[in-house]
């Protein structure tokens, strides 16, 4: 059973992030959360004495399709393990990616963190209600972005529980519905706010992404270009539109578009690489390795490369030198080895003078009285 340390940071974990349970469950391996909405959070104290068996039961408790499943753990799961939470479209949240989640809600004290100082400088000016939405939107953005919708979508319904008329919130939970493959309840999102806006423009990049999740990808190409044609200067929607491009293969147009943008921002690392991509889908490699190294210096960092490799099928890259003009920390110096006295001096070498080392008095032990001095 989960020792109760780990039960108290679930709790917590849970608190902050405004989970409604609907039942709370132990099982040997940790905790299970299953909340009103459908989904299951499952907490593995120590993966190591998890097994496949286990991880492949928690997939019959959410037979939903895709599969409602969280799977999170302050260690990193085995490799068959890990495999087959992504394999069947489980969110899997392990290792430092759950210590970030723990510390930036707030409870790092729990992983032996000191104490954050006071919030200073612009937003300690901010009203208490609004300081706690731009922190709860952070979040939400930050694991959107980290393409973690799972718990991006816990954040971004706070956050709408806090201010229910705060559209970007409402935007926010119609984009990690769909990234959950949950097209029909994000359509019904993106309906609902444009309702009120018929013209709001992130919810009509919604709309076209969630017929492009339907197989409509034509449809989906021809909503952005129409969009693009009343708001030409909006870079997000011909990065919608991109996104699209290559969904289909067509690299020839998706490297039109991509070179439009960096045009406007060319020291974007994401783009570079994405421009890197295109070159080699359409002939040009060598161009291609270069433009991957110019990302690699404009600050693309490797677990960022490694999220778009995935998201476009492409081998996890190997960066064995640092790119051109980076500068590697400086190696910290080894400690000095303990100078041990010799048991025995080499033969005709001076004998080595230590002096007595002496007696270690061990915690919790009384010293040894004196002998009281005969009276002359």
């Amino acid at each position: 059973m989960a020792a109760p340390e780990f039960v108290e940071l679930v709790s917590r974990l849970a608190e902050a992030m405004g989970q409604r349970m609907d039942a709370v469950r132990r099982i040997p391996e940790g905790l299970l959360l299953k909340t009103s909405d459908g989904f299951l959070f499952a907490f593995l104290e120590d993966p190591n004495r998890t097994s496949l068996q286990t991880i492949q039961q928690l997939f019959n408790e959410v037979p939903t399709a895709p599969p409602r499943l969280v799977v999170l753990s302050p260690g990193r799961l085995p490799l068959a393990l890990g495999t087959e939470v992504v394999r069947r479209q489980g969110t899997l949240v392990e290792d430092r990616r759950f210590h970030e989640l723990v510390r930036g809600l707030g409870l790092g004290s729990y992983l032996g963190d000191e104490p954050k100082p006071a919030v200073t400088g612009t937003r300690a000016r901010l009203l208490p209600s609004a300081l706690e939405l731009d922190t709860i939107m952070g979040r939400a953005r930050t694991w959107l972005e980290w393409g973690v919708p799972a718990l991006a979508l816990r954040f971004f319904r706070q956050a709408n529980e806090l201010k229910p008329e705060f559209v970007p919130a409402r935007i926010g939970i119609g984009r990690s519905l769909l990234a959950l493959g949950l097209i029909t309840e994000a359509d019904r999102t993106f309906d609902g706010v444009l309702a009120l806006d018929p013209k709001e423009l992130d919810a009509r990049l919604g709309k076209a992404a969630v017929l492009g999740a339907g197989g409509e990808v034509d449809r989906e190409v021809a909503a952005y270009r129409e969009i693009l044609d009343e708001v030409p200067g909006r870079i997000e929607v011909r990065a919608n539109l991109i996104a699209a491009l290559i969904a289909q293969g067509r690299w020839p147009e998706a490297r039109a578009e991509i070179e439009t943008i960096l045009e406007a921002t060319p020291e974007d690392p994401s783009m570079r690489f994405l421009h890197s991509v295109a070159l080699d889908r359409t002939g040009e490699s060598s161009a291609a390795g270069a433009e991957r190294d110019r990302a690699r210096t404009l600050g693309l960092d490797a677990e960022r490369e490694r999220a778009l490799c995935l998201h476009l099928g492409l081998p996890p890259p190997a960066r064995v030198a640092p790119p051109p003009g980076h500068r590697l920390p400086p190696a910290p110096v080894p400690p000095a080895p303990p100078v041990l006295a010799p048991t025995e001096a080499p033969e005709g070498a001076a004998e080595a003078r230590t002096p007595p080392a002496k007696p270690v008095r061990r915690k919790g032990t009384a010293r040894t009285p004196r002998r009281p001095r005969k009276a002359k």
